[in-house]
């Protein structure tokens, strides 16, 4: 069963700070232009704590590690970072506009700790596999902090909606912190003490299964940590602070839950040639042309062809843009033949991974018609990854990429179906927008769970 506790974060006082000044994006996605213009934004941003600077002097005893460590508790004793009074659940929403549309969407979920339990518990599922740098980064940085600053974000599947309702309730009694990031989205909180609304949000989870959105690194870190600490300690004491991770809870059937697509951008392949490429996946794909001769009528075609990519009539489309062959331009749509055979084809995919684009991609286009193998996307030899269509496309007409492949999102239908079986998704298929800010609630691993619900579900088991 999924046991959630509420718990005193540590905060970011926003009398002695602008919470925009210190916030950060989650540390997997900072750039190092990102990481500098935080440095600069201010002495408390936590991208000293989240992703620090790292120095040519670095040893075991002064590293980026222990420096975070060091600067975390210095804001502490500073009062710059402030624990919560009270064990609370965090409402948290995210207000947004979709990328690319015009779509305005709120996201709604609610911060609290999660029970850790290993994937074989059937409790908690990845839907894609780790790599060991990230995890060997974050472990480090983990032990020497004994705080997570990164939010996991974690999908369970509530139909009725009560558990939105109840936190719909709560949040329109009460004043939210709220802030904007770089990307114009609304970041709004609200701390929930009241031992009812806790109890009643702690009781409608317990039967949910969990799905790993985003965070897997951040949760086999804690796994880790938390065996590391069983063993020192020598016995297993079940409220204390590492055996819990922090996570925002989202429902799959949120309105404002947005999965965008992650476009393939090929390049280096040593004598590429699209008629050739393209003879090659004719017993598998239909493709219809989008020429255009200038850039007037590369406008009108370009939003043809957008429009075809995403609605594709209920077949299975990829867009893919090659650079120019002898002067000739074109957008292609590449559906999937009604009588091809997926089943023989892909013998060793489950009938759920076939169900999507990306495998389609990965195993047709690039291994039949380029002869790039799974090994090969694993190294990012020839492929590179784009979220933004419009940036994919120019990374063509500036010659940094031979070809474009242009995916449709995966649905989070497919996600769960796939999470739940057992099984995970290729690599780069999954793109949650927008990402849970870093530092928004900060959990400490020290001592014991000090929420009085901890100590009622331990005396029951």
């Amino acid at each position: 069963m999924t046991e959630i506790q509420p718990f005193r974060a540590f905060r970011f006082d926003p009398k002695r700070v602008a919470l925009q000044n210190v916030l950060t994006q989650p540390y997997d996605k900072i750039t190092p232009a990102m990481q500098e213009r935080y440095y600069a934004a201010s002495p408390y941003n936590l991208i000293a704590v989240e992703k620090g600077r790292l120095s040519p002097d670095d040893s075991p005893e002064n590293s980026v590690y222990t420096r975070a460590a060091a600067k975390l508790r210095e804001w502490i004793e500073q009062n710059i970072l402030v624990q919560d009074s009270e064990p609370s659940i965090y409402i948290y929403s995210q207000e947004f506009l979709v990328p690319g549309t015009k779509d305005r969407r709120t996201r709604i979920g609610f911060i609290a700790l999660v029970r850790l339990q290993d994937y074989t518990d059937g409790v908690v599922f990845r839907h894609e596999r780790t790599l060991s740098a990230p995890k060997a980064d974050r472990i480090e940085l983990l032990r020497q902090m004994r705080a997570q600053t990164g939010q996991l974000f974690l999908l369970y599947d509530d139909s009725s909606m009560r558990i939105d309702r109840s936190l719909e309730e709560a949040f329109r009694a009460a004043k939210p912190l709220e802030m904007t990031d770089e990307y114009g989205v609304v970041h709004r909180l609200w701390p929930i003490s009241d031992p009812a609304f806790i109890e009643r949000i702690r009781a409608a989870m317990t039967p949910q299964r969990l799905i790993i959105a985003d965070g897997h690194h951040r949760y086999e870190t804690a796994l880790y940590l938390r065996n590391e600490f069983r063993e020192c300690a020598g016995k297993i004491d079940p409220l204390a602070t590492s055996e819990f991770a922090m996570a925002t809870f989202v429902n799959t059937h949120s309105a404002g839950l947005v999965i965008l697509p992650t476009h393939r951008l090929v390049a280096n392949l040593a004598n590429f040639n699209f008629e050739s490429f393209h003879k090659e996946l004719q017993p598998y794909f239909d493709w219809y042309s989008y020429p255009f001769e200038n850039d007037e009528a590369r406008d009108a075609v370009h939003a043809e062809f957008v429009k075809d990519l995403f609605s594709h009539h209920g077949r299975r489309a990829i867009g893919i843009y090659p650079a120019a062959a002898k002067g000739a331009k074109a957008f292609y749509l590449f559906m999937l033949r009604r009588e091809v055979d997926l089943e023989s084809l892909l013998p060793d995919q489950t009938e759920a991974q076939r169900g999507l684009d990306v495998v389609l991609l990965h195993r047709l286009i690039l291994e039949k018609g380029l002869s790039i193998t799974a090994e090969a996307v694993a190294t990012e030899k020839n492929i590179t990854y784009e979220r933004e269509l419009d940036t994919a496309l120019a990374a063509v007409d500036s010659g940094k990429a031979q070809i474009a492949f242009l995916l449709n999102p995966v649905r989070i239908e497919q996600v769960s179906k796939i999470a739940l079986g057992g099984d995970v998704l290729p690599q780069k298929s999954t793109d949650f927008y927008p990402k849970l800010l870093s530092g928004v609630a900060i959990y400490r691993l020290e001592g014991r769970v000090d929420a009085p619900a901890a100590e009622a579900a331990t005396s029951r088991k």
